[in-house]
């Protein structure tokens, strides 16, 4: 049964609270996020992205940039840009995106859930990239981002959560300059903290939807300390990290799309050639076209869009990986005739969040930089959790969510 808590905050002041939240450090680069944080010394990115502070062109990498997060963090609670909590409280964080509100309960999951595979995950981790963050949560000694959990909507649960954010003011309420919304509260009744930390432990799993990464270092560095304190009861905080967790039924998944340098030697005429051997074909001339179903592509080379509709038989429909399109394309297009074999490290093919649009993959191509684009229909949150669920990996790059959560409006102490 899932473990999930609440927890002390170090949250902004409600009048900065907009100027504090950022976007994860993971979608954004460091020239964005100089120019995000510009004129900002509230935004957050001072401590998740604390390159910014040092001289141009320092790798994000270098062990000064994980100093200046510790001193910028330091300085941000001296100067009271971040305040604690006197109790423990569960948080409710809603975002509102396309005319849509999906309702987040900010609380804290457990390292024993995370090394015992009750909370699930889809995707693999790479090593450096834990560290990376692993370093980040020890100079901090806090969870300073959380992480994106999914659980199977509980009615009883999301009517409370929803019926209280209705009843009650946010602390925080504010449109980011993407245009999402974002709202905020403290849930400051005993019971109802109670009531939904009940509820939460009987739930059989809960499940990574975003942050992979964050999540593995957050418990690697909680079991470290375990390590550091031979004593401890289970009860410190190193025990536990950040986490928001919606139901699954309040969650967007969009696509996210592939971009590659080259033909892989071979000409348009004949990639299009082998390509009519697995997939059914129609060229759509200038006019942006967006895959309407599953197993249905949209592909951009030369200046005109193709329809790419896989044929029978060139799938799996009973292997749960093997029917997913990410796989499809990967499998037949990718590998077989462009020649990339590992998504994680090919520098030939990179990948497109759906949010920037059909129109960032054709700019792309058409600035010669790619010479192939390929757009993909969109997984389901139930494709998801049946990997998980089964002990399945999906391949990488696979799901991109949206909205993203901001960072900054509730930070986890470790001590």
């Amino acid at each position: 049964m899932a473990i999930f808590r609440p927890f002390k905050a170090l949250r902004p002041p409600k009048n900065i609270a907009d100027k504090v939240a950022a976007k994860p450090y993971d979608v954004i680069n460091t020239q964005e996020a100089r120019k995000e944080a510009e004129g900002n010394p509230y935004s957050l990115l001072h401590i998740t992205r604390a390159e910014i502070d040092l001289p141009v062109g320092t790798d994000e990498h270098d062990p000064r940039v994980y100093e200046k997060a510790k001193e910028n963090f330091q300085k941000f609670i001296e100067n009271k840009l971040l305040l604690p909590d006197e109790e423990a409280y569960f948080y409710i964080y809603a975002q509102t995106m396309w005319g849509k509100t999906q309702y987040g309960i900010v609380g804290c999951a457990s390292i024993d859930d995370y090394f015992n595979n009750v909370i699930k995950k889809h995707e693999l981790t790479r090593r450096d990239k834990e560290e990376d963050r692993m370093k980040h949560v020890r100079v901090t000694n806090a969870n300073v981002e959380p992480v994106f959990f999914a659980y199977k909507s509980l009615a009883e649960l999301d009517n409370l959560i929803i019926s209280y954010a209705k009843g009650h003011e946010p602390i925080y309420d504010f449109t980011a300059n993407d245009g999402v919304g974002h709202h905020f509260w403290v849930i400051n009744e005993k019971e109802i903290n109670e009531k939904i930390q009940k509820l939460f432990a009987e739930m059989p799993a809960l499940y990574v939807a975003d942050g992979h990464h964050r999540t593995a270092a957050a418990a690697l560095v909680g079991k470290e300390k375990r390590e550091q304190h031979p004593n401890f009861t289970g009860n410190e905080e190193f025990n536990y990290f950040m986490a928001v967790a919606f139901p699954d039924n309040q969650l967007t998944i969009i696509d996210y799309n592939r971009v590659v340098k080259d033909l892989n030697g071979l000409s348009k005429d004949e990639f299009l050639q082998k390509l009519s051997e697995f997939f059914d074909i129609e060229n759509k001339g200038t006019e942006e076209f967006k895959p309407n179903k599953l197993h249905n592509f949209s592909m951009y080379l030369g200046g005109n869009w193709y329809s790419l509709t896989a044929k029978k038989g060139t799938y799996n429909d009973n292997d749960p990986i093997g029917v997913l399109d990410v796989t499809i394309l990967s499998d037949l297009v990718l590998n077989n005739l462009l020649g990339i074999k590992d998504l994680r490290t090919d520098k030939r093919i990179d990948f497109v969040g759906g949010i920037r649009g059909l129109g960032e993959l054709k700019r792309r191509v058409d600035s010669g930089e790619m010479t192939v684009a390929f757009a993909l229909y969109p997984v389901s949150m139930k494709q998801l959790m049946d990997i998980a669920d089964s002990g399945n990996i999906m391949p990488p790059k696979t799901t991109w969510f949206e909205p993203k959560l901001r960072s900054g409006l509730s930070i986890h102490l470790l001590d």
